[in-house]
């Protein structure tokens, strides 16, 4: 599964990461992204869950994959999304300067087929002339995996042990989650000020649900992955209230294996992914707030590095396609960056 992320000034969401597999698998990897908002109104936050192994399918960088941990296991997780914005006048004002996410997060196998994963995100968030910035822990967010298979004609949760034959089949998750309202929503600026979409808080919790497929077809491997996040209605101490606009994602990875050294175990894969995001509007008071929400689709080629029960990654989003409502009023929001490099570290325990 993925965790997922919104950016910018205006608005922002989170991301999922990686998840890792039992069996041969020696290694997963999640991540979760942060929030930002841009000088206007909103902010949100989402995950993403992959896999990652010496062995078996590829593991994206940002689409979520169809692997569970090896039971009794532990996955230590930590991401950086770094988005710097495009800016629309040479000056220094209070434009989206950039973002910077990190993702903590720790995962367990608690059974072959179901994982349970807690993100702790850092965000910080900070305009060209420094005139607002926000840094600090954000909500935690918890989330847990069910991970199918499909063998032949039979469809079942996912074994206890699996051979590399059994990797090649088809493979599933279904996945859901929510944030505990654990950040700061109402942070306030030098004079005192409210602004949404630079809190380290929804307020209120936030729910996840997904569901991935992913099959290896050699040194190939397919993973797609759809997922909703949704939000609810939060006052906050000033008396406005707002509610950020759901967020719909629609991720395919291809994955390529380029070089596999057995007795180093060491394996290096090429990844290229398409990221869709279609954002709602962000509601004040009930009523649709202007230049929020829209539809993007990110190109994200990278790389992946597994060593033994470690494995890291590496990759560059970028904005291929944008549809934001009032787009030219949406700097830095997410469609509206110039790149998003991303990074990703994570053990298997």
């Amino acid at each position: 599964m993925t965790i997922g992320s919104r950016n910018g000034l205006n608005r922002q969401g989170l991301r999922r990461r990686n998840l890792g597999a039992g069996g041969t698998l020696v290694l997963a990897v999640i991540g979760l992204l942060g929030i930002a908002a841009r000088p206007a109104c909103a902010h949100h936050g989402v995950a993403s869950l992959g896999v990652a192994g010496l062995k078996g399918p590829g593991a994206p960088i940002e689409t979520s994959s169809s692997a569970t941990l090896p039971p009794g296991s532990f996955l230590a997780y930590m991401k950086l999304d770094y988005a710097s914005f495009e800016t629309y006048t040479p000056a220094r004002d209070d434009e989206g300067d950039y973002n910077a996410f990190w993702m903590y997060g720790l995962g367990f196998g608690a059974r072959s087929w179901l994982s349970l994963y807690l993100f702790a995100p850092f965000y910080t968030k900070k305009t060209e002339d420094n005139s607002y910035t926000s840094s600090g822990f954000a909500d935690l967010s918890l989330m847990a995996v069910a991970g199918f298979r499909l063998d032949g004609m039979r469809f079942g949760l996912v074994p206890a042990n699996e051979s590399l034959d059994d990797l090649e089949d088809w493979h599933f998750t279904l996945y859901g989650g929510a944030t505990l309202p654990t950040g700061k929503a109402n942070l306030r600026d030098a004079d005192g000020n409210i602004d949404p979409g630079m809190s380290l808080g929804f307020g209120n919790p936030a729910y996840t649900a997904g569901a991935t497929a992913t099959k290896q077809f050699g040194r190939l491997s397919w993973v797609t992955d759809v997922s909703f996040i949704g939000f609810s209605e939060y006052e906050y101490a000033d008396g406005q209230r707002t509610r950020f606009g759901d967020e719909f994602r629609v991720n395919v990875a291809l994955p390529v294996r380029l070089l596999a050294a057995g007795d180093a175990e060491l394996r290096l894969d090429a990844v290229l992914e398409a990221n869709y995001l279609s954002l709602g509007r962000d509601e004040s008071g009930g009523v649709g707030e202007d230049a929020t929400g829209g539809r993007m689709l990110y190109l994200v080629p990278g790389l992946r590095l597994y060593a033994g029960q470690t494995s890291l990654g590496l990759g560059l989003k970028l904005p291929g396609w944008t549809d934001l409502n009032e787009e030219a009023e949406q700097q830095g929001a997410e469609g509206k960056e110039a790149y998003r490099a991303i990074l990703t570290f994570s053990t298997l325990i």
